[in-house]
C-alpha cells in the first residue's frame, strides 16, 4: 500500500550518527525500511557491518532504481548538497542532518521540493532528539506564535555549564568537552555560534516563514564569556546560556538573534544542562510550551533520522505553512536590548552607543556595565566581541521602540533634565 510503503535506503556517512541509525533500524523491524547500500570515503576502515553494504561511489545509490529514500548524515555541507538536489531529481524522498548545507542552501531546497515534488525532511538537523520542527510546522499557527527561546548546541551548553557549576575557566571546560566527545577537535563552529545560528536560519522559517541566510542574522557563540561573569550571574539567582531566541513585535515583525543571556533560575532553559537542548515556545492560548532533549549524540540524532524515515512511509512533506500559506513575517532592526556588557579596558566600551547605562562596576579587577543599546547599533559594530568585552542579554531583554522612548523621558524627568 502507498500509505505505508517498504523504504530502501541508501545511507551517506558512516560515523556516529550513520552507525546509530543502522543499529536502530535493526531493532525495529516494523519500519519496513532496510539500508541497501551505504556510502563511505574510506572502504577500507574497519565498520561494525558488512563489508558488501559499503561503496565509495555515490552513483551506486543514486542511480540505483530500487532506492527510493537518501539519508544524508555526512559533515560536507557542499556534498551534502549535492546528493540531496541529485536525488531529489532522480525522485528520491530525502533525509538530512546536515544544518549548516539547509542553512546556506534553503532557498534553492525549497525550488527542488516544488519542482520534484519529493519530501525532504530534516528533523534531527535541529535539537536531535527534539521534534521541534515538526511541532513548529504541525501545531502552532504563525499568528498566535508569541516567541520561541531555545538553546540549540550542545557543545556550548555542556561548556557553560562546566563553567558555572564547577568554576572552571572557559579553556579548561572547552577541553573537557572534547574529551567527552561533545566538541571537535577544532570547536569553532560550536563555541563561537555558528553551528546554532544556522539552525536558528531555518527553524525561523518553520516559526514565520522567514528565509533568512544566516550570515545575516546577528550571533555569537561563548567564546568571551569570562569566569567572572558566572560569578555575577550568581549573585543574581541566574544562569548563563548561549539562547536562540525570536519575539513577534507590535509592528508584526520579528526581531531574531542568537547570543549569550542570562536566564532566572526559574526559567525553563535554566534546568538544561550539559548537553541537552531545549526549546521553550509561547502562544497565544497554550501559553509556555517547553520541549527537552538530548541534542547530540548518536542514538539521539538517529531517532529523529528514524522518525522522519517512519513519516516517509505515508508519504509526509514539510508543507512549509507559514511561508505558502499564511503572510511571511520579516525580520525586524526596529527594537533595544538590555545588555551586561563586562570588559578589562573601559576605552573599549563606545558609552555614546548606549541608550542609557544603568550600572557601572568599575572597582573590580574585571569591570562591567548594564544598560540599553538599540539592536541596529549591535549590527553595525563588532566592539562587543573585540578586546576581550563579553555582552551577555539580560532577562526579558528585548525593548519595543515606543516603550524605550517612554522609558527614557520618563528616566529624564526623574533627573530633572527634561
Amino acid at each position: 500500500m502507498e500509505n505505508q510503503k517498504k523504504l530502501i535506503i541508501g545511507l551517506f556517512g558512516f560515523g556516529v550518527v550513520g552507525e546509530g541509525l543502522y543499529k536502530v533500524l535493526q531493532q525495529t523491524p516494523s519500519l519496513n525500511a532496510s539500508i541497501k547500500k551505504v556510502c563511505i570515503k574510506n572502504y577500507g576502515k574497519k565498520r561494525n557491518a558488512p563489508a558488501s553494504l559499503f561503496t565509495t561511489d555515490k552513483d551506486d545509490l543514486l542511480n540505483d532504481l530500487d532506492i527510493n529514500v537518501i539519508v544524508e548524515v555526512i559533515d560536507d555541507a557542499d556534498a551534502a548538497f549535492e546528493i540531496v538536489k541529485t536525488a531529489l531529481l532522480n525522485g528520491k524522498d530525502v533525509v538530512s542532518a546536515s544544518k549548516k548545507m539547509i542553512a546556506e542552501h534553503l532557498p534553492e531546497l525549497l525550488e527542488l521540493q516544488k519542482q520534484t515534488g519529493r519530501s525532504f525532511l530534516y528533523e534531527s538537523a535541529a535539537c536531535a532528539s527534539i521534534p521541534v520542527i515538526r511541532n513548529l510546522e504541525e501545531y502552532y499557527d504563525n499568528d498566535l506564535l508569541h516567541s520561541i527561546k531555545a538553546i540549540v548546541n550542545g557543545s556550548t551548553n555542556f561548556i557553560l555549564t562546566k563553567i558555572f557549576e564547577e568554576g572552571l575557566d572557559f579553556k579548561e571546560a572547552l577541553l573537557l568537552a572534547q574529551q567527552s566527545g561533545f566538541a571537535e577537535s577544532d570547536p569553532k563552529l560550536d563555541v563561537e555560534g555558528h553551528d546554532a545560528v544556522n539552525k536558528w536560519s531555518f527553524l525561523l522559517t518553520h516559526a514565520y516563514g522567514i528565509i533568512e541566510n544566516p550570515s545575516e542574522i546577528l550571533f555569537n557563540g561563548i567564546q568571551n564569556i569570562h569566569i567572572a561573569d558566572s560569578i555575577v550571574a550568581k549573585t543574581k539567582n541566574r544562569q548563563i546560556k548561549l539562547v536562540a531566541e525570536a519575539k513577534k513585535l507590535s509592528n508584526g515583525k520579528v526581531a531574531a538573534f542568537v547570543l549569550p543571556q542570562f536566564v532566572n533560575d526559574t526559567d525553563p532553559l535554566a534546568f538544561v544542562k550539559n548537553e541537552f537542548n531545549g526549546v521553550v515556545i509561547e502562544s497565544s492560548f497554550a501559553d509556555k510550551q517547553f520541549f527537552y532533549g538530548k541534542g547530540a549524540g548518536s542514538f539521539p540524532t538517529a531517532s529523529a533520522v528514524l522518525s522522519d524515515i517512519s513519516a516517509l512511509r505515508y508519504g509526509y512533506k514539510y508543507e512549509y505553512k507559514k511561508l505558502y500559506h499564511h503572510q511571511p513575517h520579516q525580520l525586524s532592526d526596529d527594537f533595544f536590548l538590555r545588555v551586561f556588557v563586562s570588559f578589562d579596558n573601559l576605552s573599549f566600551i563606545p558609552r555614546n552607543r548606549f541608550e542609557w547605562i544603568d550600572e557601572w562596576h568599575i572597582g573590580e579587577e574585571r569591570k562591567y556595565l548594564t544598560g540599553v543599546i538599540s539592536f541596529s547599533a549591535l549590527k553595525e559594530s563588532n566592539w562587543w566581541k573585540e578586546n576581550g568585552n563579553s555582552l551577555i542579554l539580560l532577562p526579558d531583554s528585548i525593548i519595543e521602540e515606543t516603550h524605550t522612548r517612554k522609558i527614557k523621558k520618563r528616566s529624564l524627568e526623574l533627573a530633572g533634565i527634561a
